[in-house]
């Protein structure tokens, strides 16, 4: 298994990268939506619904997918042999970022639920969440290629 495993590396590679460029896109525009939805939406008129659809539809069609990708995607190349050094530092801090990061996620979808039901956080408290994924994808990175 490992074998088939290792002969699709690059395949699997390939589609990660591509689902996390995806989910992190998710992750940094869904945010932005809550501000102007926060801002300029007035949960009766046009402006909401447009928002309310713009979220679910990002939330649903995209990221989720994309976070789910990464994940079966992630899951294979760490059961690839001789990609993973566990007596290092960097698939740790990588793997705690990215449990942060879909953490981040869920809270997005509850924060989508409330906004939909006019409890929201204010424009303000969605751009200061905003700067999550920033410091999350320059940990991973960092991990991944650094290596340390």
């Amino acid at each position: 298994m490992f074998d088939f495993l290792a002969s699709l590396y690059p395949w699997t590679k390939s589609l990660h990268v591509m689902a996390v460029l995806s989910w992190m896109a998710g992750l940094f525009y869904l945010p932005r939506l809550f501000v102007y939805h926060a801002e300029r939406g007035d949960n009766d008129g046009e402006p909401a619904a447009s928002f309310r659809m713009m979220e679910e539809k990002l939330l649903r069609m995209i990221m989720n997918p994309a976070m789910i990708v990464s994940w079966i995607c992630g899951i294979a190349l760490v059961l690839t042999p001789g990609i993973v050094d566990w007596s290092m530092i960097w698939p740790w801090t990588k793997g705690a970022a990215v449990l942060a990061m879909t953490w981040f996620h869920m809270w997005l979808a509850g924060q989508r639920r409330a906004l939909a039901a006019g409890r929201g956080l204010s424009g303000r408290s969605y751009r200061m969440m905003n700067e999550l994924p920033t410091l999350l994808m320059v940990i991973i990175v960092i991990s991944v290629i650094v290596k340390f």
